[in-house]
């Protein structure tokens, strides 16, 4: 399982965390989410994580991984994302896995999903005091 599902994500977030770095967008990025990643405590390249948590919990951990490793972010930004990733990770992914499975009517989706975000949000936000 960590062979097929787990391993192709976090080398993904790795190789695409490297691709924006080379191309320059890491600066864009960092301009751009700072100001919103600045109530997190967090730089603004963090954004890339966090977009990679909610798509998939282990391109999050992977994408943070590659961000501590090029000194992008401290190990302390690494603890307050990897809070949020635990509380919204793979959010895309389990909206079909779980509640289409749960036969939840689709309806639903936008509220189900605002609340994974908003709740991994708020973590970040309580861990960012306490860090």
């Amino acid at each position: 399982m960590c062979l097929t599902n787990m391993a192709p994500n976090v080398i993904f977030a790795f190789a695409m965390i490297n691709i924006v770095r080379m191309s320059g967008l890491a600066e864009i990025i960092g301009a751009v989410c700072g100001p919103v990643m600045g109530i997190f405590g967090l730089p603004g390249i963090a954004a890339t994580a966090v977009v990679a948590g909610i798509l998939s919990m282990g391109g999050g951990v992977g994408a943070t991984a590659s961000l501590v490793l090029s000194g992008d972010i401290t190990h302390a930004n690494s603890t307050v994302l990897l809070v949020g990733i635990a509380m919204f990770g793979s959010a895309v992914q389990y909206m079909g896995r779980v509640l289409g499975t749960a036969g939840a009517q689709s309806k639903y989706y936008p509220v189900l999903f605002l609340a994974n975000i908003g709740s991994g949000l708020m973590a970040m936000f309580v861990a960012n005091i306490f860090i």
